[in-house]
């Protein structure tokens, strides 16, 4: 069974796992900790980002130890590049209006 790295990054709970593992290697614990999620969400969580190659996972005695896999991740930056392309683009332009616009007035003191 294949799963698309799109579909897994999409849920927003996978999405802040993966942030947390960007500082470095977590136990299931510390991400329960700081997700305030229940240990059984973050565990189902870690299972599927571990299925889509985006974690791997080093025991260590009784505790599991995971950390980022940022390889599958290129799949998503090269998806995104032209689109950050398309916004830094209308970006520009948004800039370039409001450099046009007069400065506001300053305000009075009641």
């Amino acid at each position: 069974m294949s799963i698309d790295v799109f579909e897994v990054v999409a849920e927003p709970r996978r999405r802040q796992i993966l942030d947390e593992l960007r500082g470095g290697e977590r136990s299931v614990g510390d991400l329960v900790d700081r997700l305030g999620l229940a240990q059984p969400a973050v565990s189902k969580h870690l299972r599927t980002l571990r299925t889509a190659g985006l974690v791997e996972v080093r025991p260590d005695a009784q505790r599991r130890w995971y950390r980022l896999r940022p390889a599958p991740l290129a799949e998503l930056d090269a998806w995104l590049t032209p689109y950050r392309a398309t916004w830094a683009d209308r970006l520009d332009t948004l800039g370039t209006y409001l450099d046009t616009l007069p400065a506001d007035p300053p305000l009075e003191d009641s």
